[in-house]
């Protein structure tokens, strides 16, 4: 591995350190996955955003834990219109757990993405979901390896970038599912027009989602017309009623 995490602000680079330490699972594991390219497209079909809305008991950037039934919490996600669900797996800093994920996609019937810092391909083998989050910044030289090894496991690799260097190898390495991080992991910013400036450089076959700073429903128009196909939302979601505010996210007036 040769990843960017000398410039990274140091909550981010604890979380990494902890990361290359996890061990990965015990076998190989293989995923029929529910398709998330499909679920956007029944979201649009449908009149609504696609929103993939994130189970996120904490986090560096949030005050407080918020301890509610992770099931329940992702039920009511979904029943607020959710087209895929975002589940924190890294145990330290965000306080998720591989347990949680499998049962929060026990219990419901969209996508799931395994939102953790795989920096090694066993830990890949940790937990089965439908998608799994891949970090162009912590995985450096790996990215086409870990892409690649993802899909043999049938995983559908949400692939991470923040700047351009990041989008042309996640492209190069094939990945067709890309999320562009609005948050700086240098310095933990968030910018909106991080996602405007990297999305016309996206091909129309790659499925775009857009991570970080979503808070309003101005937020996800102004995303949306940029070229987002799908917003991944944590925190705007978790600070409150996640049914109610899934809801307004994915119908906005």
């Amino acid at each position: 591995m040769n990843a960017s995490g000398d410039e990274l602000a140091p909550e981010v680079r604890a979380i990494l350190d902890a990361a290359q330490e996890r061990p990965g699972g015990d076998t190989r594991v293989s995923v029929d996955a529910r398709s998330f390219p499909d679920a956007v497209e029944e979201t649009v079909a449908d009149g609504r955003i696609p929103v993939i809305a994130e189970v996120k008991p904490t986090s560096p950037t949030t005050e407080g834990v918020r301890d509610d039934d992770p099931v329940e919490l992702a039920r009511e996600m979904v029943a607020g219109g959710a087209t895929a669900l975002s589940v924190l797996t890294e145990p330290e800093h965000f306080g998720g757990t591989t347990d949680s994920l499998r049962r929060i996609r026990d219990a419901v019937d969209v996508p799931v993405l395994r939102k953790d810092f795989v920096v090694r391909e066993e830990q890949l083998d940790a937990v089965e979901s439908d998608l799994v989050l891949l970090i162009a910044r912590f995985v450096g030289d790996d990215l086409s390896d870990l892409v690649e090894a993802a899909r043999e496991r049938g995983f559908q690799p949400l692939v991470e970038v923040h700047t351009r260097d990041e989008l042309v190898a996640a492209l190069a390495a094939g990945a067709d599912i890309v999320g562009i991080n609005n948050r700086d992991l240098g310095k933990l910013d968030v910018d909106l027009g991080t996602f405007e400036e990297l999305a016309p450089e996206v091909p129309d076959d790659v499925l775009l989602v857009a991570e970080s700073g979503v808070k309003t429903t101005d937020d996800v128009r102004r995303m949306r017309e940029a070229g987002a196909d799908a917003l991944l939302v944590g925190t705007a979601i978790m600070d409150g009623d996640v049914r109610q505010n899934t809801h307004a996210l994915s119908t906005p007036t």
